[in-house]
């Protein structure tokens, strides 16, 4: 039976959802009972990853250290992982999430932009830290162009190398193409994380195995930006039907979802118009909250902002550009009237 390891996101890319206000006592009681259930590594933190509580990404409920101390003490078994984008965390972020228990980092940089991560990845090899590069937006460059932005985070030492689809942007052969071409050139492990703006986040991480991917992202009852990333419940379901190893218990973590998780959550994690639009435009999925926040300031239709972000290539770190498309659409509707 071939194993699949899983790597959580409910306690980052989540946060997107709860507008970063989990306190660190819940982050335990969830991080907790994700050991219990056998996940492999959770990711945990500010949904921008090290440093991205701020007046641009919106303040944490609490500072970051406080989120690792309490969940570092909870864990026996579960890798503990944290996210950093260059440019809004740094090297010393990352230390200090490492004293405080931290044993994998994701760097995560734009699909084209793999050389921002060089010093981070080799920092973190260096300390005795697992290193996953992050490919973000990998929709927005062709297979090739994936593999070697790939290929340079692997020549920094990466011990993994993910392709994301951070607009749910992608259909299955998109995601099949890159795995497939990046596995097939890579003697070190590929993974996959999906967002679920198409409602493909299950299909594609199929897809991504098949294709030869052998770690992939979920988080419970789906939280994450957007329209959240791939269901670890169903995806833990669906792939023990399938025949895959992910030493997950199916009943914990549906028990999570229904006794916890739920509660915590803002709304419904569902593919609603915006999060639609996300996916049909291919814009970043964490402006979705920023955009509704412009669309009632300026009084435009949100889908236009999101469908504007995707004409315009806009990548994560580019939120300031939300307010201004706005107000562009605010001026071209009242030139018309």
């Amino acid at each position: 039976m071939k194993s699949i390891r899983i790597l959580d996101s409910t306690l980052r890319d989540g946060m997107h959802a709860v507008s970063h206000q989990l306190t660190p006592a819940q982050m335990a009681i969830v991080a907790a009972k994700l050991d219990e259930a056998g996940v492999d590594s959770i990711e945990v933190g500010h949904g921008d990853g090290l440093g991205g509580s701020s007046c641009q990404y919106g303040f944490s409920r609490a500072p970051e250290a406080e989120y690792y101390q309490a969940v570092a003490q909870v864990l026996t078994k579960t890798r503990l992982a944290v996210l950093l984008i260059p440019g809004i965390g740094t090297v010393e972020d990352l230390e200090m999430a490492m004293a405080h228990g931290v044993k994998t980092v994701r760097v995560a940089t734009h699909v084209t932009e793999a050389d921002t991560g060089e010093q981070h990845i080799k920092f973190a090899k260096a300390h005795g830290l697992e290193a996953i590069g992050f490919l973000m937006m990998s929709h927005k460059a062709p297979p090739a162009k994936v593999l070697e932005q790939a290929k340079l985070f692997a020549s920094y030492g990466a011990d993994i190398v993910y392709v994301t689809d951070s607009a749910g942007a992608m259909l299955p052969a998109d995601v099949a193409a890159r795995i497939s071409l990046v596995a097939g050139a890579l003697s070190i492990p590929v993974g996959f994380h999906a967002h679920n703006n198409l409602g493909l986040a299950v299909g594609n991480t199929l897809a991504a195995i098949a294709a030869g991917a052998t770690i992939v992202d979920a988080s419970v009852c789906g939280l994450g930006a957007g329209a959240g990333n791939t269901q670890l419940e169903v995806l833990t379901a669906v792939l023990d039907k399938a025949g895959y190893h992910t030493g997950v218990d199916l009943y914990k973590v549906m028990d999570l979802a229904k006794d916890v998780v739920e509660k915590l959550m803002h709304r419904p994690q569902t593919v609603n118009t915006d999060a639609l639009a996300i996916g049909y435009a291919g814009a970043y999925g964490s402006f979705l909250l920023h955009s509704r926040r412009a669309a009632e300031r300026f009084g435009v239709d949100s889908r236009d902002i999101l469908l504007e972000l995707g004409r315009r290539q806009t990548v994560g770190g580019q939120e300031d550009l939300i307010i201004d498309v706005a107000i562009e659409l605010a001026k071209q509707r009242n030139s018309s009237l």
